[in-house]
C-alpha cells in the first residue's frame, strides 16, 4: 500500500469553453489533512468531484487509495466518504433512517448498519434527535448528520467540500472538533474551504488554488510568512505625533510601516510578544494610542499577495452547476 492516499497529476477539466481546472497537481499522504483553499469558482469542488469519481477529467491522472479514478471507480468509491457543500439528507426520514439508508446504498449488512448508526448518532451528539425527521434539525445538526452518513462505511479517506458552509460560529467550532477527532483515529482528509482560519486550524498542509491553478502551497506558517506574517495596527490620538509613532512601530516591525492619517500598520513577527514591545516603544516616545491590535493574515491577504487581487474579486464561478451528492 502506497503512503500516498490521493495523487493528482496535471488535472484539467473543461466545461465547454470554460477551463475549471488547469493542470492541478496534488498529493495527500495517508493520515494527513490537506486543505484546498480558494474562493468560489476557483476549482475546489471540481477537483473533489473528479477525485470522488463523480466527474471525469478532461486530461491528467488521479489516483485515490492506489486506484485510478477513471479506470477503477468502484474500487475508489469503496475507500472514500464524501460530504458536499450542502447537507444531502432526506428531510422526511429520521436521522437514524438516513444513516440506515446510506448503509443500504453501500450494500452493508443490516446488523452492522444498525450498530454503526447508533455509534455515529452518539458520536455526533444526535442521539436525542435520532427518531425525529431531519427537516426538524438545525443547520448544524443536518451538517453533522451529513458527515455521519459519509462515515457509515468507515472510509479511510474522507473528502469534505466546504463542510462548514452556512454554519454559525458555534456549529463551525463543533464541526472542527469532529474533524479533528476523525484525524486522530487515522482518517485521511482532503478539505476544501474558503476560510484561511479553517485551513489553519485543521490542515497539515494547505494548497491555494485560483482560476483552476495552484498558486501557493505549504504549511499555514509558510503561507503566512510568504504574505508577510502578522501585521500590527495602531490608531493614535494626536496628529502631531505620527512621526514618533512611526519610529516606535518601525523599531518592532519587519518592514516599513504604512501610514493612513492616524492609523499606522506594519508587518511583524514574534506573535503576541510584539504587542508588548510595541506598547513599550510607543510609551517611550510618549505617543497616546487609541487602539492597537495584532492582525492575523486573511484569505484576502493571501490572494492579494500571490495574485494581485482579493478573493472577492475573483471571476464568477467556473464550477459545474450544483447537483446532489450522488453517493454510490
Amino acid at each position: 500500500m502506497t503512503d500516498d492516499a490521493v495523487v493528482a497529476e496535471g488535472l484539467v477539466k473543461e466545461f465547454g469553453s470554460v477551463k475549471a481546472l488547469n493542470g492541478i497537481n496534488l498529493t495527500v499522504k495517508r493520515g494527513q489533512v490537506v486543505g484546498l483553499l480558494g474562493p468560489n469558482g476557483a476549482g475546489k469542488t471540481t477537483a473533489v468531484r473528479i477525485l470522488s469519481t463523480l466527474l471525469t477529467p478532461t486530461a491528467g491522472r488521479a489516483m485515490v487509495s492506489g486506484f485510478d479514478v477513471v479506470k477503477n471507480p468502484e474500487e475508489v468509491r469503496r475507500s472514500i466518504g464524501l460530504t458536499g457543500q450542502y447537507a444531502a439528507v432526506n428531510e422526511y426520514l429520521t436521522g437514524r433512517e438516513n444513516l440506515i439508508m446510506f448503509g443500504a446504498l453501500y450494500h452493508l449488512p443490516s446488523s452492522y448498519v444498525k450498530k454503526r448508526a447508533t455509534e455515529l448518532l452518539e458520536w455526533f451528539e444526535l442521539t436525542e434527535a435520532a427518531n425525529r425527521p431531519a427537516k426538524t434539525y438545525s443547520g448544524g445538526m443536518r451538517r453533522r448528520l451529513d458527515l455521519a452518513s459519509s462515515l457509515i462505511a468507515q472510509p479511510s479517506i474522507l473528502f469534505l467540500d466546504e463542510p462548514t458552509t452556512g454554519l454559525d460560529p458555534r456549529s463551525r467550532l463543533g464541526m472542527w472538533d469532529v474533524i479533528n477527532g476523525l484525524v486522530a483515529e487515522g482518517t485521511t482528509v482532503l478539505l476544501t474551504t474558503q476560510y484561511l482560519e479553517e485551513a489553519d486550524q485543521l490542515a497539515d498542509e494547505i494548497v491555494v488554488i485560483d482560476h483552476g491553478q495552484v498558486i501557493a502551497q505549504g504549511t499555514a506558517e509558510m503561507l503566512k510568512d510568504q504574505i508577510g506574517g502578522d501585521r500590527i495596527e495602531i490608531s493614535i490620538v494626536d496628529p502631531a505625533r505620527v512621526s514618533d509613532a512611526v519610529a516606535a512601530i518601525r523599531s518592532v516591525s519587519s518592514g516599513d510601516p504604512l501610514v493612513e492619517e492616524l492609523k499606522i500598520s506594519a508587518p511583524v513577527s514574534g506573535g503576541s510578544t510584539v504587542l508588548v514591545n510595541a506598547i513599550r516603544a510607543l510609551d517611550v516616545q510618549g505617543v497616546e494610542v487609541g487602539d492597537i491590535v495584532l492582525r492575523r493574515p486573511t484569505l484576502d491577504d493571501v490572494f492579494l499577495s500571490v495574485t494581485g487581487h482579493g478573493a472577492e474579486e475573483s471571476t464568477p464561478p467556473t464550477e459545474e452547476p450544483k447537483r446532489g451528492r450522488g453517493r454510490k
